[in-house]
């Protein structure tokens, strides 16, 4: 199948002639930048291919049959399609962490499984959880009673749009979790539904079917079993139940993809969802969902035990292990946990201590804000707002966290204690709990009851965590040093308000007329220049810093003043210089990507701040065998970061450098 792969795309006119590609159920569909280029002769020539159908403008389709999506995947997994494929988000977050497994893989690969299950439902996740807010909001003021025997009509509309939510859920789970695992998701879809159905639901009324018991559990629910010929079948509601998709659907991997290898290719599309069916829903139903309510219920009531017996310590352990079991995705089967215990019983008890984790997150990331404001830190400021305005109203962590909270590693003793302090207010008020899920946010406080022990327990940790980065910062001294650095080197490129009424002399020595004149930049090192865009830092290769080009260092090369010129910023870790020339150019010159890291190892700095340079002193020794044996790449950006006070700046073609070779040509700014 490999080989029809392999000419298939070949005779399309290979991946960099493809802008899209799907397929339907019986035909590979092409849109080609060139379909002249494809020979129909050739391709219909190839084994397994059924027929070429040429189609308006760029577009073909080649005809398989019911190893269609065989093929499909065959080509998509073909070593020459992965460069032409740009990768979504979540593939480069999935790369990260298959690369990150070490000798617990199977431990990881499960906690992986269980995060892509649940991801991508965020967003109607966080929906339902607003509208649910707005039904608790109008309750609060009177409005409505959402509790009453008898509602109006458009509250139970209103109903059904959130419950449509949570109630097929199980459904959505089984989804992503059979796209993960590698098998149609629409067959793990149907199972599921199987359960949701009405005739399923129907065979509890025990007035219809002779077959049928029900009791009252100790608990006050009924609990139903009917018979299916000698078998008995427990009749559960299986709405909003997400343990049983998720040991359902390994499950259905096994068989399925089994059953591929052994049906052939051109009837799999028909025999292996029949045969899926008829062995994986009666297996769920007399088997996996009873198990997967009874793990659910266990687990569930294991928390509540703690909750009951030790109140306060359960309120302190919930938010303080969610900052470590968030960021690598291992929290998700504690929000399957409140999914179930809602299922179960009508309500959750974990969701209102977790409010004390994010309010605390969402404390720290305020904090941060605060003091860029203060620092005069764009940057900063920019992503600290973004990630509080995503969490105060969305209740969503992840913008904080891998924003901020993970980059700044003191950040996180700053975080708990707020986080201990708010689930110790909760814990003594006697916790708080919730009806639904929701996202903990402003907007959903109303949800939680009660909700004044809810929002004193949120309040002590926002202020608590805010406080403790404001008062304590959350940056080492040198990514503090390094901010007034960016600062002072930046200065030059904003607009003055004002013209000078007349110059004021400088206490550095006059420059020559010629150096005054000169718009050239050299080389800071041998070596061999690239563009500025290859580099991988986003900010220098976007260009907001400035623009200008990149030097891969040759071996031993020292770091030089590309001008004459007066040093405006040396950094104490040695990484990065920041030069005037005496034409006004203000120059920045990065040794390395994210060097500052080394706190200075490995580099010899020559210059200080306000030291004054001709065109070739040295500015810098570094070793370069120490910045590449820690991980970091050596290349150095330099950059005009004052352009606005120039016209084009131009940098020199790609190619090997010595210190003496003209990289970047600044014409004067037109009148």
């Amino acid at each position: 199948m490999s080989n029809t792969a392999q000419e298939i795309l070949d005779a399309v006119g290979g991946p960099g002639n493809i802008t899209h590609f799907t397929h339907c159920a019986t035909r590979l569909r092409f849109e080609l930048n060139d379909a002249s280029v494809v020979d129909k002769d050739r391709v219909e020539a190839i084994d397994g291919v059924l027929g070429a159908v040429p189609q308006s403008g760029d577009r073909y389709q080649i005809v398989i049959g019911g190893a269609v999506q065989s093929v499909f995947n065959e080509i998509n997994n073909l070593p020459s399609m992965k460069p032409g494929a740009a990768a979504s988000n979540n593939d480069v977050k999935a790369a990260a962490r298959a690369k990150a497994r070490g000798k617990n893989a199977i431990v990881d690969a499960f906690f992986e499984y269980l995060s892509d299950s649940f991801r991508p439902l965020l967003p109607v996740l966080l929906g339902a959880s607003l509208i649910l807010a707005f039904l608790a909001v109008l309750e609060a003021f009177g409005v409505v009673d959402t509790h009453a025997d008898v509602i109006p009509a458009w509250l139970g509309y209103v109903n059904s749009m959130w419950r449509a939510v949570f109630y097929f859920l199980p459904a959505m789970v089984a989804y992503n979790a059979s796209k993960k695992l590698d098998i149609d998701p629409w067959v793990g879809t149907a199972v599921i539904l199987s359960l949701l159905t009405p005739n399923f639901i129907g065979l509890s009324n025990a007035s219809s079917f002779t077959e049928t018991t029900c009791t009252t559990t100790a608990l006050g629910s009924e609990q139903c079993v009917t018979q299916i010929g000698s078998l008995p079948l427990q009749l559960s509601d299986y709405g909003g139940q997400v343990f049983v998709p998720l040991l359902m659907v390994p499950i259905l991997a096994l068989l399925y993809k089994g059953l591929k290898r052994i049906i052939p290719s051109n009837i799999q599309m028909v025999f292996v969802p029949f045969i899926s069916f008829i062995i994986i829903m009666p297996l769920t139903a007399f088997l996996i969902g009873p198990l997967s309510i009874w793990i659910g219920n266990g687990l569930g009531g294991g928390l509540a035990w703690l909750n009951g017996h030790a109140p306060i310590l359960f309120a302190i352990i919930i938010p303080i292990i969610y900052p470590f079991l968030v960021p690598l995705g291992l929290h998700w089967p504690l929000n399957a946990l409140q999914l179930a215990n809602i299922a179960a019983t009508g309500s959750d008890f974990i969701q209102g201590p977790m409010g004390a984790w994010n309010f605390a997150c969402f404390g720290a990331t305020a904090g941060v804000l605060f003091l860029s404001i203060r620092d005069r830190d764009t940057d900063m400021r920019q992503t600290a707002s973004g990630a509080l305005a995503a969490g105060l109203f969305g209740g969503i962590s992840e913008p904080s966290l891998y924003g901020i909270h993970l980059r700044f590693k003191r950040i996180y003793p700053l975080m708990l204690t707020g986080c201990v302090v708010g689930g110790l207010v909760i814990g003594i008020g006697g916790g708080a709990i919730t009806h639904t899920f929701v996202f903990t946010s402003l907007l959903t406080i109303p949800v939680f009851s009660p909700m004044s022990v809810y929002g004193l327990g949120i309040a002590a940790a926002f202020f608590t965590a805010f406080l403790m980065v404001v008062f304590f910062d959350y940056r080492t001294k040198e990514q503090k040093a390094e901010v007034r650095a960016k600062k002072s080197l930046l200065a030059d490129d904003a607009p003055a308000a004002a013209p000078a009424a007349a110059p004021v002399a400088e206490a550095s020595p006059a420059f020559s007329d010629e150096a005054k004149a000169d718009l050239t930049l050299t080389s800071p090192m041998a070596g061999t220049t690239v563009a500025l865009s290859d580099v991988a830092d986003e900010a220098f290769a976007a260009g907001a810093l400035g623009p200008g080009i990149a030097v891969s260092p040759a071996a031993g090369a020292v770091v030089v003043a590309p001008c004459d010129g007066k040093v405006s910023v040396a950094f104490p870790t040695g990484h990065a210089y920041g030069i005037k020339s005496a034409s006004g150019v203000q120059v920045l010159i990065h040794i390395g990507m994210d060097t500052v890291k080394l706190e200075g190892k490995g580099f010899t700095p020559r210059v200080a701040k306000g030291d004054v340079v001709k065109r070739g002193d040295v500015l810098a020794e570094v070793d370069w065998d120490v910045i590449r044996e820690a991980g970091y790449d050596t290349i150095t950006p330099m950059v005009v970061t004052n352009k606005k006070k120039f016209g084009e700046i131009t940098p020199a073609a790609p190619g090997p450098v010595g210190i003496s070779d003209t990289v970047v040509t600044v014409s004067p700014k037109e009148a």
